[in-house]
């Protein structure tokens, strides 16, 4: 039986707590957006207080947490891969961030890039959101869409803007 969570239910467990992104993905629209908007000013905070090695490992540990908390989430709503537990896309998008070149237009340029991999869903991305079912299948899809942001984002500056400067 399918749970319908509300702020009641996100605050009954530290799982769903941060599965739900701290209650943001109750947003009625767009809750994976929400989710990766809430990523901007969680780094910029972090980013503040946190030597780059330090973290690094620190979204680390929230990946490792995000797998136990959405794979807790899940079980308790009854669907594995729920739209409010947003978790997975405010961790994807903070590795996004970590290693996107300083500045507004880099980051903003992430940010699409980042919605459109997890939206489309393109392959291998498809595949293992379709096969790969918890906690870590709902962690792992939204990784590979921050690498092919990375991606992206690493070839304009590689090959489009190194062309600019001759």
């Amino acid at each position: 039986m399918a749970v319908k969570p509300d702020i009641v239910f996100v605050c009954k467990h530290p799982a769903y707590f941060i599965a739900f992104s701290g209650g943001f993905g109750l947003s009625p629209k767009a809750p994976g957006t929400v989710g990766t908007l809430i990523a901007f000013p969680l780094f910029w905070i972090l980013e503040h207080y946190f030597d780059p090695i330090h973290l690094l490992l620190l979204i680390d540990i929230f990946f490792i947490v995000g797998i136990w908390a959405c794979g807790v989430t899940g079980k308790a709503l009854g669907d594995s891969d729920h739209g409010g537990m947003v978790w997975d896309e405010t961790v994807a998008f903070l590795l996004v961030l970590y290693f996107t070149p300083a500045g507004l237009a880099w980051q903003l340029a992430a940010f699409v890039l980042f919605r459109f991999f997890d939206i489309v869903k393109p392959q291998p991305i498809r595949y293992y959101d379709r096969c790969l079912k918890g906690g870590f299948g709902v962690m792992l899809d939204d990784i590979i869409a921050a690498f092919f942001t990375l991606l992206c984002l690493s070839g304009w500056k590689a090959w489009i803007l190194f062309e600019t400067f001759f």
